[in-house]
């Protein structure tokens, strides 16, 4: 790129000599100025005035509370939203209405509305020649409206109910009178529109209520004749009587069944204790019976008289053996009694059982009636429903009926709008105002021809001067900067020969060149490694997201990381090369300089991701290098370096690191899914071998040898600094 100097001085505008051009033709701006100003009042004064009014509708329900039918809350919704009055302004300004208006005021005869009886001698010319449409040709009331929807403005006042209605007219009354009429007609449509509404809801009403009386009719005639030819016959509870029966027919086998259960139970108790002669004094049919308690009342009371006489007499005394003899025979009594309590328990279960029979007899032939009844109780329960749609349905149409004849006899159908301004005459005329368009014509003019002097001043020359400096000498050479990448690679120029364009080769000096690379070729040992090339097409193939290089021969080796990014980057992809040995070796050939911030900088938190990405310069490559910030401080935050190369994988297509003569446990946090291992080599040997082994050994067998064989190595330090 050449460096040249312009040998033409700048311009500078003399604002000094600009500004004094007003001075030197103020007399011409003055009499410009005066003259606008002077057309302006003449036009202003001579212009006919127009009048504007206005008048004010609100938007509201007007029904009463008492009055409104009874419908639902949300009734009167739609006409009053955002929608509902835009489209009454619509309404308003509607055809229907202007024709009433006009034809109410007549004005179809005033000049004003007609354009074919107040033309100019200047339009009948236009019209004669052409230029201009004939207003005749268009009807008189067609001519009529145009002019009223030219001077009429209807518009709703923002986030309001309210409509305007302005009318602009040089009459200072019909300015007034027209919008008043306009809002008066307004709420004549709409009355009308619900009268008609109104009438044809009445009209269509009666037929529908009188073909609904007969299907009512009909639908309950349906309901009784199957109830009784169904024998569907209700008892208490709105219940089929069937179902009725069957329920109390349960409920009395139920306590037949527990009366019969509990008779079975006493009789079976009772004949273990006559059986095993045991007491039978706590059964309850014994405590209940009166003879029993009376006999075991006489047994106590012959205990106690021989418990007396025992006393004072022997037991084979004639008075104690009668005594004990009555006892016994007591006793035989009480057991006589007894069984007769048994007997008499036995019948009552036997009693019991007889009728639980029967009212299970009764009882299935229920249910069998009851489920005859309830299919046919479904059929009758539609026919009901059915019935008691149409009486529903019928009983609303007759209130909606009620409610709008009422209305209609009455007239009673209030306009859900009202007129709160009418339009007063005005006084003063809105156009035109003489003092602001003479004050607007003399402050236009006034800038508009300072404007066009001061241009014609500039443009003349007048007011431009030379730029204060002093000229630059004339340029003497041309120096052309080689750019930094040229200076590295391009070998030095060789000057051709005079005879001929085509370069002279020796063929004996290309031969011998020729030989001795191959030799050296095959005297150089083959450990598998690959060159620069198939070791990027290797990355880019296999999807690996980070590259991790080790440089057991220190940082000459570096050189395969380097030129690894730089053929990935002119691949397109986006790379970025990741330097972390101690002398910067991979970055130091890629940067201009070694004192900029990198991955120390960003370990230590004295930079962000911006500040540490540099670009290469001589590929799209990117770089992060060593860095400046104390590697003591940096390496208390290696806990970071995983979430680092995290970010940078997830911003990048592949990242390229450079670890320098490490082993497997300086890689072990860099290493993750996705990742490659390269082993750096610049002639084979032991170090090479070893770290090779070891690597493989650590867990990485898929490592690759990278040679940077055939290519320029970048200048780096020297190997023992790393």
């Amino acid at each position: 790129m050449s460096g040249m100097q312009s040998t033409v001085a700048d311009l500078d505008v003399d604002l000094r000599q600009l500004f004094a051009s007003l001075a030197r033709h103020w007399k011409r701006i003055a009499a410009v100025t005066l003259a606008v100003t002077a057309v302006a009042f003449i036009g202003a004064w001579l212009a006919t005035p127009h009048y504007k009014a206005e008048t004010r509708l609100l938007i509201e329900a007007r029904e009463s509370v008492f009055t409104r039918p009874n419908v639902g809350p949300e009734s009167d919704r739609p006409i009053l939203d955002e929608e509902g009055v835009t489209s009454q302004v619509e309404v308003v300004s509607s055809t229907e209405i202007l024709k009433q208006v006009a034809q109410r005021l007549g004005l179809s005869k005033l000049p004003e509305f007609d354009d074919a009886a107040a033309m100019s001698p200047l339009g009948k010319l236009l019209v004669t020649a052409g230029l201009k449409s004939d207003p005749a040709e268009i009807p008189p009331e067609e001519r009529v409206l145009k002019k009223m929807r030219e001077k009429l403005t209807v518009y709703r006042v923002e986030k309001s109910r309210v409509i305007v209605i302005e009318f602009s007219s040089e009459d200072p009354v019909l300015a007034a009178e027209i919008p008043n009429a306009i809002a008066d007609a307004y709420i004549a449509v709409q009355r009308s529109a619900k009268q008609q509404s109104n009438s044809e809801a009445t009209d269509w009403l009666a037929p529908e209520i009188a073909d609904l009386s007969k299907r009512v009719k009909d639908a309950e005639a349906k309901v009784a004749a199957y109830r009784a030819q169904a024998d569907l016959l209700i008892g208490q509870n709105n219940s089929v009587l069937a179902t009725q029966q069957l329920s109390e027919m349960a409920s009395e086998l139920s306590r037949v069944r527990a009366s019969r259960a509990a008779a079975e139970a006493t009789a079976q108790s009772m004949r273990r204790a006559l059986q095993s002669g045991g007491s039978i004094d706590a059964l309850p049919e014994v405590l209940s019976s009166g003879l029993i308690q009376r006999l075991r009342e006489r047994q106590v009371q012959l205990k106690a008289d021989i418990a007396d006489l025992s006393t004072t007499l022997l037991d084979n005394h004639p008075r104690i053996r009668a005594l004990r003899a009555q006892l016994a025979d007591l006793d035989r009594q009480i057991r006589a009694e007894a069984g007769k309590v048994l007997a008499g328990v036995d019948t009552e279960a036997r009693t019991a059982q007889a009728r639980e029979n029967q009212l299970v007899a009764d009882v299935n032939t229920l249910k069998a009636q009851s489920a005859q009844a309830g299919e046919q109780q479904v059929e009758l329960n539609a026919l009901e429903r059915e019935a008691a749609a149409q009486r529903q349905l019928l009983e609303s149409y007759m209130t909606r009926y009620r409610e709008a004849s009422s209305r209609e006899d009455r007239n009673y159908l209030p306009v859900d709008a009202r007129i709160f301004s009418r339009a007063a005459t005005p006084v003063e005329p809105y156009f035109p105002k003489i003092a602001p368009i003479v004050g607007a014509a003399f402050i236009a003019s006034l800038l508009l021809t300072a404007i066009v002097t001061l241009l014609q001043e500039l443009f003349s020359g007048r007011a431009l001067r030379p730029a204060a400096g002093t000229q630059p000498e004339p340029v003497r050479e041309v120096v052309i900067a080689e750019a930094p990448q040229a200076r590295e690679t391009m070998p030095e120029p060789v000057p051709p020969p005079v005879a001929t364009s085509e370069p002279v080769r020796d063929e004996a000096a290309e031969r011998q060149e020729a030989e001795a690379s191959a030799q050296a070729e095959a005297a150089r040992p083959d450990l598998g490694q690959v060159g620069i090339e198939k070791a990027a097409e290797k990355i880019v193939a296999g999807g690996a997201s980070c590259a991790i290089f080790v440089s057991p021969e220190g940082d000459e080796a570096a050189a395969s990381s380097v030129l690894v990014a730089r053929e990935i980057a002119d691949g397109g992809l986006r790379v970025l090369l990741l330097d972390l040995t101690v002398s910067g070796a991979a970055s130091l050939p890629m940067l201009e300089t070694g004192r900029l911030a990198g991955i120390t900088d960003l370990l230590a938190s004295e930079a962000q991701f911006g500040d540490v990405i540099h670009g290469d310069r001589y590929s799209d490559c990117h770089v992060i290098p060593t860095g400046t910030a104390d590697p003591a401080r940096a390496m208390r935050g290696a806990d970071r370096l995983p979430i680092i190369m995290q970010s940078l994988t997830t911003a990048y297509d592949v990242v390229v690191v450079e670890c320098g003569p490490t082993g497997a446990e300086g890689i072990r946090r860099l290493v993750t899914d996705g990742t490659a291992v390269f082993v750096s080599m610049v002639e084979a040997s032991d170090a090479v071998a070893d770290a090779a082994v070891s690597l493989i050994s650590s867990g990485y067998p898929d490592l690759t040898l990278v040679s940077p064989a055939g290519h320029d190595k970048p200048k780096t330090p020297d190997r023992s600094a790393a």
